[in-house]
């Protein structure tokens, strides 16, 4: 099991920019910047994609849905299945409310906990894929409609913690996909909290 794809969660266009939904589109952006990837149309897919030579016959996609959240699945999908990439072999990276901000989980198997980008993957592509999860918790205030909370910006402090962070998130990433999940829950899921 090695990771092939790996698929950025998020929504299209400036006002989404900087929402605590994008925060999956951040990190892929930033793994993109650091290894000197450049994005690609791909209007088959819905998506916008970047390639990495990991190996001599391995490749890495990196793909940002277009398709807004509640499609991801549909990109998602048809990118895996015409570059024959099992489920097992994806990786989903994306906010997590459950998960305080600053700090994130990987894991595997689960519900979608009220995503709707996790609801479409699992809908279009099944389970079995591995998901890097982001803290956007908690919600405050806790009354807040969960889609407006989702959807509202980061305040500049959220920023700034998100910014000091970003490198961790990448290497999260990396050690995904260089050690697969199994290896990569074990380390990342174990390390001390700040």
């Amino acid at each position: 099991m090695s990771i092939s794809l790996v698929a950025g969660l998020g929504n299209p266009g400036r006002e989404y920019e900087f929402s605590r939904h994008n925060l999956g589109w951040h990190v892929v952006d930033a793994y993109a910047s650091k290894h000197g990837l450049s994005w690609k149309d791909a209007p088959q897919f819905e998506s916008i994609v970047a390639r990495r030579d990991l190996a001599p016959g391995r490749a890495l996609w990196l793909l940002k849905p277009l398709t807004f959240m509640n499609g991801s699945g549909r990109a998602v999908s048809a990118f895996s299945r015409y570059h024959r990439i099992p489920a097992e072999d994806v990786a989903a990276v994306y906010d997590d409310l459950t998960i305080d901000l600053g700090l994130a989980k990987i894991s595997v198997t689960g519900s979608d906990a009220g995503h709707n980008g996790v609801a479409s993957l699992l809908e279009h592509l099944g389970d079995g894929f591995a998901r890097l999860r982001l803290g956007i918790g908690p919600r405050r205030p806790p009354e807040m409609d969960l889609k407006d909370f989702v959807l509202a910006r980061f305040t500049q402090e959220q920023l700034n913690l998100i910014q000091q962070n970003t490198d961790t998130y990448v290497q999260d990433l990396e050690l995904l996909i260089g050690s697969g999940p199994t290896l990569a829950m074990n380390k990342l899921n174990r390390r001390d909290n700040p």
